[in-house]
């Protein structure tokens, strides 16, 4: 079920992919699994999946020291507190889609020169300057890669990411995707060390479509996978 559930919105991720001229293959699906229990990750696992999002440090953590499987790709999509970023950076985490501020950015530059490491990052933006979501105002954006880029020699800025505000068409919501792509471009075209604008990760389960149209390279969805959560368990 699980697994129809996902070949059924990677086909509509590859539909979009190609009713906007662009190639199936650049647009990765990530499952966000959060609240989700180890064998609905690994019913996936089984039929190939491997790139699947969490929101917290402990559930994260919690699922690879469980997991027989070494090889999944984690990627981390939620909040992310100062205080958590050593436990984050001692697990297996292949992209960290949410870093917000330079503080956020400078904590994480600490531990992995610790480690002796490079940090693969997404900087995240709050598009809509909603006040129930996190991310950095987009108006700062620029200033915000380049001072990642200056002061934090371990972070590889891959791309950005948000979540958008939510409508009832998606049609409404293609301007703030549109204004990442055009963020994501402006960046890209400054040529700052070790900032490689390759990567937009935005669209959900409900307006992945339109993030597609306007260039997403990831989309995370969760609800349209594994079904409705129950938050009361968390």
């Amino acid at each position: 079920m699980i697994y129809d559930n996902y070949c059924s919105v990677r086909d509509q991720v590859d539909q979009a992919a190609l009713k906007a001229g662009r190639d199936p293959k650049d647009v990765k699906l990530i499952a966000v699994s959060k609240t989700k229990p180890l064998s609905m990750i690994e019913e996936l696992y089984q039929h190939g999946v491997r790139a699947f999002g969490e929101n917290h440090v402990q559930e994260l953590e919690e699922k690879q020291l469980a997991a027989p499987q070494k090889d999944i790709e984690w990627h981390f999509i939620g909040h992310l507190q100062r205080n958590k970023v050593k436990k984050l950076l001692s697990l297996n985490v292949s992209l960290i889609h949410s870093v917000d501020s330079l503080a956020l950015a400078k904590t994480i530059e600490k531990e992995a020169a610790k480690q002796g490491r490079s940090v693969s990052i997404l900087v995240e933006l709050n598009i809509g300057k909603e006040e129930s979501k996190m991310g950095a105002d987009p108006d700062t954006a620029v200033d915000l890669v380049k001072a990642i880029s200056q002061e934090c020699p371990h972070l590889l800025v891959k791309g950005l990411m948000c979540v958008a505000p939510a409508m009832d068409d998606e049609e409404k919501v293609r301007p703030y995707f549109a204004k990442m792509r055009q963020l994501k471009e402006e960046i890209g075209a400054l040529g700052l060390d070790r900032v490689d604008m390759k990567e937009l990760s935005m669209g959900m389960s409900g307006d992945y479509h339109a993030a597609i149209a306007e260039g997403a390279t990831m989309v995370r969805v969760g609800t349209a996978i594994f079904g409705a959560r129950d938050y009361s368990k968390k």
